[in-house]
């Protein structure tokens, strides 16, 4: 079976397990490694040989992907406390200072983006300007260099990005807390319809608890896919990203991709659809 996560810590630790062919009775996975950005336009695809039939993609992207995918409620990224962070050079926690500003961002269809785009409704006057779309690991750099006003970033750049002098304007998992109460959902799993959805998500489940009574076992695989990462801060990464929501979305994990997507679809940021096609 073809599957298409990110490198990132929080995905290799948790497919560690069914990568290595140590959950029984789960089919032999074929990976690819790659950036979310890229696996949400593979989604929104045609269906075909070259196309993974499960893949991580973002929230964001589920409404444009589920007439042909299921969602399975194992494997993804929601939580609370880790939300993407809107970053600047300057000193400004002002959020009318990005009126008419370069934004550079990791994925148009991305969760980072939606939120971004909700909060932006309610705080940038006029708006922003110009979003470019950038791998996630260049942004904070264009930042720093002047090539761009500011910065929606994820994963450990929530860690790193003092590292670049940069100025933490707003923690939009903060902003979305505050506002629902609920985790936020960030990335999600998804399975071609075609396939046994709730067999796969068992899969998923056991890689993950796998994964917990077992850490050690993930270290080398997780840095090898890490690039360059610091061991305390994949640590970190993994500690932060991979928790109850992991293993069973529950009832909090669907209120709260309900919300988003919810609301997304109330302010026309994505397509309408079925809120039911969410649960298998």
């Amino acid at each position: 079976m073809n599957i298409a996560f990110s490198p990132c810590p929080n995905d290799t630790f948790i497919f560690h397990a069914w990568v290595h062919g140590l959950i029984s009775g789960a089919p032999e996975l074929d990976v690819r490694y790659a950036d979310i950005d890229i696996t949400n336009g593979l989604a929104a695809s045609p269906i075909g040989p070259d196309i993974p039939e499960v893949m991580k993609i973002s929230y964001a992207a589920l409404p444009y992907v589920l007439e042909n995918y299921a969602l399975l409620p194992a494997g993804g990224a929601l939580g609370r406390g880790c939300g993407p962070l809107v970053l600047t050079a300057d000193r400004t926690t002002d959020p009318s200072y990005l009126s008419g500003r370069r934004v550079a961002v990791p994925s148009e269809r991305s969760t980072a983006y939606l939120l971004f785009r909700l909060w932006a409704a309610q705080n940038v006057p006029g708006g922003v300007g110009e979003i470019v779309v950038m791998p996630f690991d260049k942004i904070m750099p264009a930042v720093r260099d002047g090539q761009i006003d500011a910065g929606l970033v994820i994963h450990e750049a929530r860690f790193t990005y003092q590292n670049y002098n940069l100025q933490l304007m707003t923690d939009l998992g903060n902003w979305w807390e505050n506002d629902t109460g609920l985790p936020i959902p960030l990335g999600a799993i998804i399975a071609r319809r075609d396939l046994d959805a709730h067999a796969l998500a068992g899969w998923a489940r056991a890689s993950v608890e796998y994964a917990w009574a077992h850490p050690e076992e993930s270290q080398a695989y997780v840095m090898e896919h890490a690039q360059e990462m610091d061991p305390n801060v994949a640590a970190q990464h993994i500690d932060l990203y991979v928790n109850e929501f992991s293993a069973n979305l529950g009832p909090d994990g669907y209120a709260a991709i309900t919300a988003l997507l919810g609301r997304a679809m109330q302010e026309k940021l994505v397509p309408e659809f079925d809120l039911n096609l969410l649960k298998i």
